[in-house]
């Protein structure tokens, strides 16, 4: 047990004794190195949004098979150094419209995972320290976020700024669901709106001075167009903040980013220019030479 836990923090790690008792060492670890801040926005969100026994355990249950699937995926990417061949079509239907694997596994372990991978957790702390005064210095509005995911990030950026407003995109219903309940879990519903789309089809009227889009690079066959894509929704004088996963073999990976190079090339490629960046590992290598995943987090401005 993790000694004066607030009590939302203890009451998962009670459950984790049961149905997930190797993700308790990722508490203690999270609580050592982010220490009371940290302690306050976790449990702000397992209190608002997992305010259940029911609700907690089922993430629980959700998180521990989401770390199951990804340990043996990264374990044969370490041997293949590969991702297995899958189109985006394949990868959509077996993440994004698989309504059980998603409810199940794949969204709370992905929010949990936010708060107890200390990459992760780190590219938030990027995000508030880097992006978000950015917004504030200069007085934005209206953000958009492509791909929320399970909408952490839409979430913060309303939570951090009580006079934004924002619009989150995504073309898994399954996952604006759960964003709407996540965001309106902290009350901030009234300020964010959610569209179905994927910003290739079709031209959006709309531009937004800050965009966010975060994790979605390594999902896609042409990175590049979606980048191009971006770019477009983004007003002149926006920034963006764009990050990508490497050496991370999750079901829906399907293009493999080695190095952090390798994704700022297709920033530039794109016609976006990288102003500042954030990298991390997940873990030190077991052995010299072992991929392991690894977290870009970028601030990017248009070419002009």
């Amino acid at each position: 047990m993790l000694p004066n836990a607030p009590a939302p923090i203890a009451k998962l790690l009670t459950m984790m004794e049961s149905s997930a008792r190797f993700a308790r060492e990722s508490v203690r670890r999270a609580a050592a190195e982010f220490g009371p801040a940290w302690e306050a926005d976790f449990s702000a969100m397992l209190q608002n949004f997992y305010g259940s026994d029911a609700a907690l355990q089922d993430a629980v249950k959700g998180y521990a098979a989401f770390v199951m699937d990804s340990m043996r995926r990264q374990k044969r990417f370490e041997q293949e150094l590969s991702y297995p061949a899958k189109t985006y079509a394949e990868a959509a239907a077996e993440v994004y419209y698989n309504d059980d694997y998603m409810r199940r596994q794949y969204l709370p372990g992905l929010l949990l995972s936010h708060y107890l991978w200390t990459h992760h957790y780190q590219q938030i702390e990027y995000f508030k320290g880097f992006f978000l005064p950015w917004l504030q210095r200069q007085g934005v509005e209206e953000f958009a976020e492509v791909g929320v995911g399970t909408g952490i990030y839409s979430r913060l950026a309303l939570q951090a700024l009580p006079n934004l407003r924002g619009t989150g995109l995504d073309i898994s219903p399954l996952s604006l669901e759960f964003t709407s309940a996540h965001v309106g879990s902290f009350g901030f519903g009234p300020r964010y709106a959610l569209r179905q789309q994927n910003i290739l089809e079709g031209d959006s009227p709309e531009q937004y001075r800050a965009v966010i889009c975060v994790e979605v690079l390594e999902h896609l066959e042409d990175p590049v167009a979606f980048l191009i894509g971006l770019k477009k929704l983004t007003a002149p004088g926006g920034r963006l903040f764009v990050t990508a996963a490497l050496n991370a073999a999750h079901a829906d990976h399907i293009y493999l980013y080695g190095k952090p190079e390798e994704v700022v090339a297709q920033v530039e490629a794109a016609g976006l220019h990288l102003e500042h960046s954030f990298f991390a590992n997940a873990y030190a290598p077991a052995k010299p030479g072992l991929p392991v995943p690894g977290a870009l987090a970028m601030v990017l401005t248009v070419k002009r």
